[in-house]
């Protein structure tokens, strides 16, 4: 039986190997619902949950599992500087290429 409290956003493994995230908890209806890392989503309650043997887990390094992406199509190009730092910015506009128009 699964001590472990759902928080939402927090990853747990279940004793099989699957990873899933709590995505919602509603104390009125007294459900737990899930995504797990293929993209399932299930509902569960709280007599179930407990039933459930988890353990806490951090979560995947590969984010895209739910998404079904292959890592080639995140959609980022990664030759290309992006705006998330103060030196990425300066490239940016250093680059004569770029239309910031």
């Amino acid at each position: 039986m699964s001590a472990v409290r759902p928080e939402v956003g927090a990853w747990y493994q279940a004793l099989k190997g699957a990873y899933l995230e709590v995505v919602a908890c509603d104390l009125e209806e007294g459900s737990i619902e899930v995504q797990y890392y293929d993209g399932t989503i299930e509902e569960y309650d709280y007599e179930s949950w407990e039933e459930m043997a988890l353990t806490p887990a951090e979560p995947p390094e590969d984010w895209a599992g739910s998404l079904d992406l292959p890592r080639d199509d995140y959609g980022v190009d990664l030759d290309r500087p992006t705006i998330g730092s103060l030196s990425n910015h300066l490239d940016l506009l250093e680059d004569p290429d770029l239309d910031l128009d």
